[in-house]
């Protein structure tokens, strides 16, 4: 009796034909979608925290490089990370609100939900493509070694970051452009740095008051956690050592630090911001649908469901990304 009451149960749950667990095939197949692409993203992840440890001494401080607020000059640790953070969340939180109105068929509220969505989803975007353009173009300069290390400048009195552009001097034909007229064969050279590494050389024997700090993270004692700093004679000696000026990262180069970590920047955050902004076309599309009445004549809200799914997904692996790049 006990296993024939069992059996029965069971056919009940698993028994759903097409519809299992009671889902539709739509959703159902967002719910696979969704769980292949968190493996993706832990993979990154993974690959990223692997690299990261192995690489500890050299790893960029996020205090450090993520200090810039739009319109603001200064020093903004995380700020306006932070506020990226909560124009998601809230995001995510205006989604429930237009799944619980469509569950209720409630078109005009659905739509107002979907808009504000859709706005935060925006600023997320714009806020991140910033950030990108930030963290490329850098404000503060540093020196390449032959090596592949990166020297940075500080004050040797506050220890704050001292830009090249405050020290370096600009000497007289220290470089030379390739002209066209100066070859048969003429290739364009590309970017080239304010300053080349004689000029920073000249400028650090000027400034008494400013020496090199190394990416060099101390691992013991008081200082345990911060970048080496090295005293005036040492910073003499070590910046001969310079190959070239680094301005911003890249893919090729990082003035904050270990390359390693910009490549991992770009990739994870860039790949993340193509699924938001994949979200926000896809809200989009199902918003003027809901204007235009679609679900309403199905009678049902199942596709703002769907798209909902996706963006919490979305909103979920933000928190992973934003605590291993920016908190830990």
């Amino acid at each position: 009796m006990d296993s024939t009451v069992t059996s029965a149960s069971e056919e009940n749950v698993w028994g759903g034909g097409n519809r299992p667990l009671g889902a539709s095939y739509g959703k159902l197949m967002m719910w696979f979608f969704l769980v292949s692409d968190a493996l993706t993203f832990s993979g990154f992840l993974a690959a990223y925290g692997f690299s990261r440890f192995k690489f500890i001494e050299t790893w960029p401080i996020a205090d450090e490089v993520f200090t810039h607020v739009p319109f603001f000059h200064g020093n903004f640790p995380m700020y306006y990370v932070a506020f990226m953070t909560f124009i998601l969340i809230m995001s995510s939180v205006t989604m429930v609100l237009a799944v619980d109105a469509g569950h209720n068929n409630k078109k005009t509220a659905v739509i107002w939900y979907m808009f504000l969505t859709i706005i935060g989803g925006a600023i997320f975007v714009g806020s991140q493509a910033w950030e990108w353009a930030t963290f490329i173009k850098g404000d503060y300069g540093a020196v390449e070694t032959n090596g592949g290390r990166i020297l940075q400048f500080v004050n040797a009195e506050t220890g704050d970051r001292v830009a090249l552009s405050e020290f370096a001097k600009t000497l007289p034909d220290d470089r030379t452009e390739h002209e066209r007229k100066n070859g048969v064969w003429y290739y364009d050279e590309g970017y080239l740095p304010t300053y080349t590494v004689n000029e920073v050389i000249a400028g650090l024997k000027a400034n008494d008051d400013v020496v090199i700090r190394t990416e060099q993270i101390i691992q013991e004692g008081e200082l345990k956690g911060e970048k080496m700093v090295l005293d005036r004679a040492a910073s003499l000696e070590k910046i001969k050592d310079g190959a070239l000026v680094v301005e911003g990262a890249n893919l090729i180069r990082n003035e904050y630090g270990s390359r390693l970590f910009a490549d991992f920047f770009f990739f994870i955050t860039g790949f993340h911001g193509f699924h938001v902004f994949s979200g926000v076309v896809i809200n989009i599309i199902i918003f003027f649908n809901v204007i235009l009445g679609t679900y309403e004549r199905r009678g049902h809200y199942e596709m703002v469901e769907k798209v909902g799914l996706y963006w919490h997904f979305v909103d979920l692996v933000w928190v992973f990304v934003f605590t291993f790049f920016y908190l830990v």
